[in-house]
């Protein structure tokens, strides 16, 4: 299948030895981080919703599907695994297990439901989805309702790593997004990706190929809203409460925003967005409501200035250069 524009076209060596050598660059920056200096707490938020708005990219970015609902996968998982931990007392390892494998149902069931739908309709059924679920947890005894879960253990990972301890919670939180995005990036580089890419790109001629697309989409919708699940489930340990807000579409909307900001479609833009996003929250949390509006205003200009997004733009520079 040939390809219509330049994010099709299969990455030659040279280009995906680059992107594995920004790669490591990020790595060993964010593995410096506790010697620096820099508040480890926004750190480890940030790396939650790195791993999810990344997930969600691979989704709208590869596969063309936009959905307004992700933060069920969110919240749901961080529900389960807080329950898991502190109710069921299960260990950490069981716990992230537990919370990612109901995201990963939580896929299959919503996707049965939605993923053939087209367009704006597929985007409306995910919202109403994510909605419903955000109401029963608000009934939901095992939510506490608008109290969330509070005071959740963080326990020993496999009986030996103390997650109490800031150092070591970090290290588990970017060993499991370095895992996370190195699942996507080789998801997005494989026969797979490329199939994927070709149905956001010309759906009618992929089918005409023989490509099942709703399968396609079905496997990509189920993977994104598992990886969703997963950076839910770390975050419960990072924020040791899981609550309404994670499941609210206000955070469904925040996910797209991260992702835009970033650069959609592009490996490293949803980690450059999440980071944007967070580091606004955490250091202008003084201007109170207006948070909202510096968003807002970022977003615009982003759109105006910057449509491919901050990395986008940079990538875009770098191949007219060469």
């Amino acid at each position: 299948m040939s390809a219509l524009t330049d994010d099709t076209i299969p990455m030659t060596p040279r280009a995906m030895r680059d992107e594995m050598m920004v790669f490591a660059v990020m790595a060993v920056l964010l593995a410096a981080v506790p010697f620096t200096g820099i508040y480890p707490f926004f750190v480890m938020q940030a790396l939650c919703f790195a791993l999810l708005a990344c997930a969600f990219n691979l989704l709208i970015g590869y596969g063309g599907l936009l959905s307004f609902g992700h933060a069920m996968f969110l919240g749901t998982a961080g529900y389960v695994s807080a329950h898991a931990l502190k109710v069921w007392g299960l260990p950490p390892e069981l716990g992230i297990v537990a919370g990612t494998a109901a995201a990963a149902l939580l896929g299959l069931v919503t996707g049965f439901i939605s993923i053939k739908r087209q367009g704006i309709y597929f985007s409306m059924i995910t919202l109403a989805l994510s909605q419903l679920l955000y109401f029963l947890y608000l009934q939901a005894p095992f939510t506490h309702g608008e109290d969330g879960i509070q005071g959740i253990p963080q326990g020993h990972l496999f009986g030996i790593f103390d997650l109490s301890k800031p150092t070591v919670l970090y290290y588990v939180v970017l060993v499991g997004f370095l895992a996370g995005f190195l699942l996507i990036y080789r998801t997005i580089n494989s026969p797979f990706g490329e199939v994927l890419k070709s149905i956001r790109e010309n759906e009618p001629r992929a089918i005409s190929l023989g490509y099942k697309t709703d399968q396609y989409k079905m496997l990509a919708y189920i993977l994104s809203g598992t990886l969703a699940g997963f950076a839910g489930s770390l975050k419960v340990f990072v924020a040791q409460n899981a609550s309404l807000t994670d499941v609210h579409w206000s955070m469904s909307g925040e996910i797209v925003l991260m992702t835009l900001v970033g650069g959609l479609g592009t490996i490293f833009g949803p980690v450059v967005g999440a980071f944007v996003i967070i580091a606004m929250q955490q250091y202008l949390a003084g201007f109170g409501q207006w948070v909202t509006v510096i968003q807002g205003v970022i977003f615009v200009a982003c759109v105006l200035l910057f449509r491919r997004g901050l990395v986008g733009e940079l990538a875009h520079l770098l191949r007219r250069s060469l």
